[in-house]
């Protein structure tokens, strides 16, 4: 207690937390680029080799193997560990085991697995090739926690584990999520990308064209999400579940579901399914079956037999798990461990270097090991000139080593190995095979040689090391293809044939981005609770079967129903998660604008820098989650204004308080483009625009009070002028209302 430091409880506090936050990263979150491995999974693996768990062995009770790493690796609880162990075994969650289970390991219903002293473990070829050559000086070991033992930094990983099985982690103010792919694909594309290391991702995807879960279904992304995705190493993939039509007697038929998405339980789908029947929010379904086995086979039964097949299935990926989406964050701990988002160039380069530093450790291993035993052979051939005279300096001599090494000038490693040498191998038959491994080892070194000192032969070592896993784990039913890569969906409109109830609700959208729909005309803004730090953005009356248009900044169009809007007292849900909005926050996150859309208007559109067109109503629909461009901007613009272009004139006001006044007409109506000028500035941009009847006379709101204005004759001129200060009263915002 005598060093005491005073020091503030924000600096302690921030330290500690920093240390935490560092230790959940790099020690429990993020998988290595390298081996695509945590932690937990590395000592698991690394701890059944060293009780001898080969694929070829017997198996031992997981209670052995979690007690092991647990005791000499890993200071954690034993349930942890033990749950990374079953999760390696389970062939629904991971695509390449890497533990081969004996027992109960659960179920993709979602059952527990037994408990690990009823279950055992060995290792599979998966896991034995992520090991192989570990004991060769190819990676790095350090101190275990206690200091009593070695474990690796990383292993050699021969098999590409981090892109084949995928990897997911949550740690402090970052995330991983890596879909599992299939190995053949990912070696492909790293031999070519080993033959090119200027390839493009668009290159790779050709030989790896994207997921391939453990659990099938159909991929349905659309070819440039995809490369963006993996371009930028963010992103995610829409997953459907694999059906078919089966038909029955008297012309009835049932929907067969055979593959669900990846990570969905099928106990907890059919929950899900029975309890929006029992809501009544599936109206074209009638009942759902599980007749599973081994094999998923859920059956899905109509209400009617006029139902279609595709609206009835496009009415449950819209309301159910049958279809997912997966989020792809490739944010994985680099070779100097630093978190690093890669994209799929970066990701199969750190790996093939790491294959590479891995090839050129062991060779240097391998021909140190030739270089001792080609020393002792050297010394084995003088002394099998003069074995007599070897004989008697053993049994005369007081130091025998010493001796040997005076009488035929042997170093110390030579004199060693000929005195432990056996009785048995002094005959003449053991001199020509002495003669022999010399040759051969002498042959191996100078190859060694050449390799090290060759970048070319280097690489294409590796290249032929990863055509041998290709062929190993690439082929057969292991390695063949189980998601199928589906075309988009064609759009479905399930409106007029599933109806919504016709009632008024209120939208609620926050600035953080929180949406959600209040019953009824709700007008007490001061009642709406949000999460901590948000707040309201704007309350926007309308009816359930309304449409929503929402502007984003980086001038694409989102339709929403406001019926499928999250109802009651809660947050609601992010924009993002109903939407697909990119991983740009700067401008894809941003929404601009949101209003009820109508097809008895057309509206006006325009950016931040004073340019605009007219567009039409039904132009601004689209099914996608993505979206749809309407509005092309240029650098450092932003879409920023969408309003009913209901008017013979347009009054545009820029952030210098210039007012102008034009006919509507002089706006070019387009369906998608970069527009106009609206007015001409010559700093800042555009503030507020409206569109009205001029014999009206343009109104605007300040404070409490609206004015009109009929007299616009010295605000009224051309399109792209500069314009006019407002009249007096105009608000200082620069805005109408």
């Amino acid at each position: 207690m005598e060093d005491i430091q005073d020091t503030r409880f924000s600096d302690a506090l921030s330290e500690r937390y920093l240390a935490y936050a560092m230790s959940t990263i790099m020690q429990r979150s993020l998988p290595d680029v390298r081996d695509g491995l945590k932690p937990v999974h590395r000592r698991l693996i690394y701890a059944m080799q060293q009780l001898r768990l080969d694929p070829a062995s017997g198996f031992k009770k997981c209670a052995r193997v979690v007690g092991d790493v647990m005791g000499k690796f890993h200071p954690h609880g034993d349930a942890s560990i033990y749950d990374a162990l079953v999760r390696l075994a389970q062939d629904f969650a991971v695509r390449y085991p890497l533990v081969e289970g004996q027992g109960n390991f659960g179920n993709i219903d979602g059952d527990n697995p037994a408990a690990m002293r009823y279950t055992e473990a060995r290792m599979t070829e998966v896991a034995a090739a992520l090991l192989a050559g570990i004991s060769e000086d190819t990676v790095d070991f350090r101190p275990t926690y206690d200091n009593e033992d070695q474990e690796p930094v990383v292993l050699p990983s021969a098999f590409p584990n981090l892109l084949a099985n995928g990897a997911a982690g949550i740690a402090v103010g970052m995330a991983c999520s890596i879909p599992p792919h299939n190995a053949g694909e990912v070696c492909a594309a790293a031999i070519h990308l080993i033959a090119d290391p200027a390839a493009t991702t668009a290159e790779l995807l050709a030989h790896m064209p994207g997921p391939d879960f453990p659990t099938g279904g159909i991929l349905t992304e659309a070819p440039e999400a995809l490369l963006a995705a993996y371009e930028t190493g963010r992103g995610g993939f829409r997953l459907r579940a694999r059906w078919a039509v089966e038909q029955g007697r008297f012309g009835t038929w049932s929907i067969v579901v055979s593959e669900i998405p990846y990570q969905v339980q099928k106990s907890r789908l059919i929950e899900q399914v029975a309890a929006l029947l029992e809501e009544k929010k599936l109206p074209l379904l009638g009942d759902i079956r599980d007749e599973s086995d081994e094999r998923i086979r859920l059956v899905l039964e109509p209400k009617s037999r006029g139902v279609e097949p595709e609206v009835l299935m496009e009415t449950m990926f819209r309301a159910t798990a049958l279809e997912s989406r997966f989020p792809l964050n490739m944010n994985v701990l680099t070779a100097d461990h630093t978190p690093q988002v890669l994209g799929l160039r970066g990701v199969l380069a750190a790996w093939i270097t790491h294959r590479e530093q891995v090839l050129q450790r062991r060779s240097r291993f391998r021909l140190r090991a030739i270089e001792h035993r080609l020393e002792i052979l050297d010394g084995f051939i003088k002394v099998f000139l003069n074995l007599d005279e070897v004989i008697r300096i053993i049994r005369e001599e007081d130091d025998a080593k010493a001796g040997l090494m005076r009488a035929f000038s042997l170093s110390e490693v030579q004199a060693e190995a000929i005195l432990n040498m056996r009785l048995r191998s002094l005959r003449r038959l053991e001199e020509q095979e002495i003669n022999a491994e010399h040759k051969k080892l002498s042959r191996e070194g100078r190859d060694l040689n050449a390799l090290l000192a060759s970048e070319t032969l280097r690489w294409a070592r590796v290249t032929s090391e990863i055509e041998d896993m290709r062929r190993k784990f690439g082929a057969g039913p292991m390695g063949a293809r189980r998601t199928e890569l589906g075309a988009l969906p064609a759009p479905v409109d399930i409106a007029d044939i599933v109806p919504i109830e016709r009632e008024p609700v209120t939208v609620v959208l926050s600035e953080r981005g929180w949406i959600r729909a209040r019953p009824g005309h709700v007008t007490d803004a001061d009642a709406q609770k949000f999460k901590e730090g948000d707040r309201l953005r704007l309350m926007l009356p309308c009816l359930t079967t309304d449409k929503l248009i929402l502007l984003a900044a980086n001038g694409r169009a989102y339709t929403l129903r406001a019926g499928d809007l999250p109802r009651g007292r809660g947050d609601g849900q992010p924009i993002r998660v109903m939407l697909d909005m990119g991983a740009n926050t700067a401008a894809g996150d941003d929404i601009a604008h949101v209003f009820v859309w109508s097809d008895v208007h057309r509206y006006l559109l325009a950016s931040s820098g004073g340019r605009g067109f007219v567009i039409p109503a039904e132009d601004l629909l689209g099914e996608k989650r993505t979206g749809k461009q309407v509005l092309n901007l240029r650098p450092g613009e932003t879409a920023t204004i969408c309003v009913p272009a209901d008017g013979d004139h347009v009054a545009v006001v820029g952030e210098n308080r210039k007012l102008l006044v034009f006919p509507l007409d002089q706006v070019a109506e387009l369906s998608r483009g970069l527009g106009v000028t609206l007015q001409r500035y010559k700093e800042g941009g555009l503030a507020d625009l409206k569109v009205f009847h001029l014999k009206d006379g343009l109104t605007w709101r300040s404070g409490e009070r609206t004015r009109t204005e009929t007299d616009l004759r010295d605000w009224l001129g051309e399109r792209g002028q500069t314009g006019r200060l407002p009249p007096n009263g105009f608000p200082k915002s620069g805005r109408f209302s």
